[in-house]
C-alpha cells in the first residue's frame, strides 16, 4: 500500500543511499555504498557555500567479506564534505573494521568504535546498512533459498520472518513455533 497524498509542500533536502553486492573473482563479496545529500537552495555552510543542487555531502565504502560475513578488507572515502581537512581526518581509521563479523555484533562495535567524535555520522549510518545489503547480495547465489544456515539466520529478524509469522509457517515449517510455545520446540520436532 503506497503512502497517504502528501500535503502542500516545498522539497528541501535530498539524501540518497544506494547499496550494491558483488562477488570478486577471488572468492570475496564487495558491498559498496554510497551516501550523498544535497539542497534544494543555495546554502551557506559555515565553511562554505554551495549553490543549489550541488552535494554536500558524499561519502563512500567497500567492505569485502568471505562467505561467514568477516570483514577482509573495508575502506571508506569523503569525496564531498562540510569541512576540508577535518571530516576526513577519521577516514584511515575505518581500516580496523577487518576482523569484526557483519552478522555478529557489528552495529554495536561500529558505534564502540566510531560513535560521537571517533567517526563520522554520514560513514556509520552507511555502514549500519552494510550487513542486510550483504545478506541480499549471498541470497539465493552464494546459498540456495532453502539452505537451513540462511533461513536460520533471518528467522526472528523482523515481523515478518517471527518464528510465529504464516510465511514461517509455510515455507520454513522447520523453523516454525506455535505463538506462545516454548522456545526452541520448533528444532526439536522431527
Amino acid at each position: 500500500m503506497p503512502l497517504s497524498p502528501a500535503k502542500p509542500r516545498s522539497k528541501k533536502h535530498i539524501r540518497r543511499i544506494l547499496l550494491e553486492g558483488f562477488q570478486r573473482e577471488d572468492g570475496l563479496f564487495d558491498i559498496e555504498g554510497t551516501l550523498t545529500d544535497q539542497k534544494t537552495f543555495d546554502f551557506p555552510n559555515a565553511s562554505k557555500s554551495r549553490p543549489a543542487g550541488t552535494l554536500v555531502h558524499e561519502m563512500r565504502v567497500r567492505i569485502s567479506i568471505d562467505a561467514e560475513f568477516n570483514i577482509r578488507e573495508a575502506e571508506v572515502a569523503s569525496d564531498t564534505r562540510p569541512w576540508d581537512g577535518v571530516c576526513e581526518a577519521v577516514v584511515p581509521d575505518y581500516g580496523s573494521l577487518v576482523g569484526l563479523n557483519l552478522v555478529r555484533g557489528f552495529r554495536k562495535a561500529l558505534a564502540e568504535r566510531f560513535g560521537r567524535v571517533r567517526g563520522c555520522t554520514h560513514i556509520n549510518e552507511l555502514l549500519g546498512a552494510i550487513p542486510t545489503a550483504a545478506f541480499q547480495t549471498f541470497a539465493g547465489t552464494l546459498r540456495p533459498l532453502n539452505d537451513p544456515g540462511q533461513i536460520g539466520a533471518i528467522v526472528d529478524t523482523c515481523h515478518a520472518m517471527s518464528r510465529g509469522s504464516e510465511p514461517v509457517r509455510m515455507y520454513f515449517p522447520a523453523w516454525y513455533e506455535e505463538p506462545g510455545s516454548s522456545p526452541g520446540a520448533a528444532r526439536t520436532r522431527g
